[in-house]
């Protein structure tokens, strides 16, 4: 018997996880973290490849979350970014 995956649930937001970010139901990996590896140029099997633990499905429904849901995606990439440049140069400040 063939098993039928409602698509719908591949993609959720739980508060306390990952932000309450967009993520991979039943996994702690963010739309966000699949976007950025595609954005490097990797297509969804080398994504799969890389992480192991999770299925093609769940990886081109990331990426069709973040295709239709961009402006969001690139808000939280770009806050990470900014996150990330502060607080290196505050660390950069101490040596």
């Amino acid at each position: 018997m063939q098993v039928v995956t409602d698509i719908g649930t591949l993609i959720v937001r739980t508060p306390g996880i990952c932000g309450g970010r967009p993520r991979i139901a039943e996994t702690r990996i963010s739309v966000q973290r699949i976007a950025v590896w595609y954005k490097t140029g990797m297509n969804a099997e080398e994504i799969v490849e890389r992480m192991g633990n999770v299925r093609l499905a769940q990886v081109y429904a990331a990426l069709t979350y973040y295709h239709a849901n961009r402006e969001e995606i690139e808000a939280y990439i770009a806050s990470e970014k900014n996150d990330y440049e502060r607080l290196a140069k505050e660390m950069g400040s101490f040596t």
